[in-house]
């Protein structure tokens, strides 16, 4: 999956370090972040790879094994040689170490773009010294990343599965039940209206299987496979998706991308691991 980076180690512990010329950085144009292609593979951007660049321009975010990552705090010139690709290429270029750093920065870039004032009175927030936070010096209302947890259902009825497609999104090859936890509920209460909801059957047997910081969306996923539990008609929630059926082992598609939970629980489906 894309956080799978072994033998790097991603280190989100809150010990900034000062910015020096060979400081990673990562610039964002809305989804877009900048990079120097070459084809799957790519570099990012080094500090000294924009004159005149000053230490408050950007925003210490994280470490990848002894490499530091920045934040640029405003959209920055691209170098020659460096271009804005689209986040969702992440989902196949390497490496892949920077790919994750790509997605997970994206994921902070918009929480610090969306928190600049307070909520509450409208004064600037301040950075925590102590602790990946903003606050507020008046009124102390504090503001923490953003993370939706979600889950993602793996419905079996013997040796079909329950597979679907989303409406109204860019996202169109194939997927499994998925949905926000609501307040109030246990993540398992979560995958019972989800169910529910999207395609109107019940399920039984859930088991955890794994989760996965899914940045695209600043979502965490919980990943549950469960059984069909009663009549296997299915009532299409067609404001959520386009389409739902069952399928058999031998038509899940082959996981070529190798970075998402939801396909590499349809992959043990297709190979009978579960």
């Amino acid at each position: 999956m894309i956080q799978d980076i072994s033998p790097y180690t991603y280190h989100n512990e809150f010990m900034p370090v000062p910015i020096d010329e060979k400081a990673c950085i990562l610039s964002y144009d809305k989804k877009s972040v900048l990079v120097r292609q070459e084809g799957n593979q790519f570099t990012l951007p080094a500090a000294s790879d924009f004159p005149g660049w000053k230490a408050d321009n950007f925003i210490w975010l994280f470490a990848i094994d002894d490499i530091p990552f920045f934040l640029a705090r405003r959209t920055l010139p691209a170098p020659e040689g460096f271009t804005y690709v689209p986040i969702r290429y992440m989902r196949h270029a390497g490496p892949r170490h920077l790919a994750f750093a790509c997605v997970t920065g994206m994921s902070l870039a918009g929480w610090y773009r969306h928190h600049q004032l307070c909520g509450c009175c409208g004064r600037p927030l301040q950075h925590s010294k102590k602790e990946r936070m903003l606050y507020c010096p008046s009124c102390g209302i504090m503001n923490y990343p953003r993370i939706n947890p979600a889950v993602i259902v793996a419905v079996r009825n013997d040796d079909k599965l329950l597979v679907s497609t989303y409406a109204g999104r860019e996202y169109t090859n194939m997927a499994l039940i998925a949905g926000f936890a609501e307040i109030g509920e246990t993540i398992e209460e979560t995958v019972h209206r989800e169910v529910m909801e999207e395609v109107g059957i019940r399920v039984k047997n859930l088991r955890f299987y794994k989760s996965q910081p899914w940045c695209f969306t600043d979502t965490l996923l919980f990943g549950f496979f469960c059984d069909l539990d009663g009549a296997d008609t299915l009532r299409v929630d067609h404001e959520e998706l386009a389409t739902a059926r069952w399928i058999g082992r031998d038509e899940v598609p082959d996981d070529v991308e190798k970075v998402s939970l939801t396909m590499e629980m349809m992959t043990l489906f297709k190979e009978g691991k579960a």
